[in-house]
């Protein structure tokens, strides 16, 4: 497959590098740097040049590209080059966007502006966001199956119950699988004997029931359902969004704004949520209006210096847990490490849900694991793949180091595998794999 990405960006470039090894990926920017780091970096085609320029596109070869995605970091832009695309050829087009009203007019008349899926960088940051406050202690959560299944990573801290505990010993769940430990740079696959060490990043799969229950007995947090108050700062798309589906759930937050115009604007669209207009990065403000007995502070400013110091303040004041918007990827470790409880990048969220749209077509649906280092992907079983019919444990076998199947649903339900386990076709199954042996395991299942 050929694809053309234009922008690169940390979105583009997270795109390119989870394609490369195996289509054959073009990279278009107007920086020459980018161009140039790009080039050193992967085996993909780098030009500099505008990606809404038809001349630029044909240079791409837009006359064979399978597949255009606009990932630059300006709306109007990603839209003009989907539109120049299909002007040229017919390829099936992607633009990332980050206002949710585009995403909205897009929705109502499909196909519109030349798009052939829309991504909202907002939305689905904010979607992220509910997810992780859901699960307690969870610095990951996605969904597969229609919701019947939940992949959570957690941190497992040296006073967790289950450090220095085996596998066979923590897994006490009915509808449960230990998928991975990521230790250091490794990824570890469990076996019934390996010990879970402090420090190590736990990845589960599973019912919602059981993964819920095992982060109960990791974290004393509340759940979303039982919290009971929600402090978000910062009147941003995000922090809007993130608000209002938080009404959806039954839910009434508190939102801090400084700005008044935006503060107004806010109570008007938020009729279940208390908006503030106050600076939240007083430390007075917070201590008058009782912040620090809030179940979780979530930081949704202009800037990831000032989600920093409202995380810290939040922290030093008595909130249990924070999450905060990092909008540059590399400091997402640093402030996770210095007060930061999970740090959320919108462009890493926005380039997962495109890469969802780049897998082969028996794909359901997929997750991506520490940046790239493993994959969660939903798979429905056809009469052709290595599971059917087969025990689990050797279909695994054939497989590369790395694979564990983590769930099967069939007609609706859920089915907890386990070695001598068959998987039928039609059956739907979520793997846990590393990025390396990803396209192995696809073509296999």
């Amino acid at each position: 497959m050929r694809v053309i990405v234009v922008g690169a960006g940390e979105v583009g470039t997270h795109i390119a590098d989870s394609l490369d090894q195996d289509h054959e990926v073009v990279v278009v920017d107007r920086d020459e740097r980018r161009v140039d780091s790009i080039t050193y970096k992967h085996d993909v085609m780098a030009i500099e040049g505008d990606g809404t320029s038809g001349r630029t596109l044909d240079e791409a070869g837009i006359d064979e590209a399978d597949l255009v995605v606009a990932s630059t970091d300006d709306d109007a832009t990603n839209i003009v080059v989907c539109g120049a695309a299909k002007t040229t050829d017919d390829p099936f087009t992607i633009a990332r966007v980050k206002k949710t009203d585009l995403l909205r007019t897009w929705e109502r008349s499909e196909g519109a502006f030349g798009v052939d899926v829309m991504v909202s960088t907002d939305l689905h940051t904010a979607e992220t966001i509910v997810d992780i406050v859901n699960l307690p202690g969870a610095r990951d959560v996605d969904s597969f199956a229609n919701g019947l299944v939940r992949m959570a990573e957690f941190e497992i801290s040296p006073d967790s119950p289950v450090a220095g505990k085996t596998v066979a010993e923590a897994d006490r769940f009915e509808s449960l699988t230990f998928a991975a430990l990521i230790r250091d740079d490794d990824v570890v696959v469990p076996t019934g004997e390996t010990v879970i060490e402090a420090g190590d990043e736990l990845v589960v799969i599973g019912s919602v029931e059981s993964t819920r229950e095992f982060a109960g007995t990791l974290s004393p947090l509340p759940t979303l359902e039982e919290a009971d108050e929600i402090v978000i700062v910062g009147g941003s798309e995000i922090g809007y969004q993130t608000a209002r589906l938080f009404e959806e759930h039954g839910l009434e937050s508190r939102l801090v704004e400084r700005d008044p115009e935006r503060a107004r604007e806010l109570a008007e669209q938020l009729p279940k949520t208390l908006v503030l207009e106050s600076d939240a990065t007083d430390i007075d403000f917070l201590v008058r209006e009782h912040v620090g007995e809030s179940d979780i502070v979530i930081a949704a400013l202009d800037s990831d210096e000032k989600n920093l110091l409202v995380s810290l303040l939040a922290k030093r004041i008595g909130v249990e847990r924070t999450l905060g918007i990092v909008e540059y990827g590399e400091y997402v470790d640093l402030f996770e490490t210095v007060g930061i409880d999970v740090a959320v990048n919108p462009r890493w969220v926005t380039a997962e849900e495109i890469t969802r749209f780049t897998r082969e077509q028996r794909t359901e649906n997929l997750a991506i694991i520490e940046h790239d280092r493993a994959e969660v992907l939903e798979f429905e079983v056809d009469a052709e793949s290595l599971l059917v019919d087969t025990p689990i444990r050797e279909a695994i076998a054939e497989l590369p180091d790395g694979v564990v199947v983590g769930a099967i649903t069939r007609d609706g339900e859920l089915i907890t595998p386990r070695g001598e386990t068959r998987v039928q076709r039609g059956d739907h199954v979520v793997v846990f794999a590393e990025t390396p042996v990803i396209d192995v395991v696809a073509a296999a299942l």
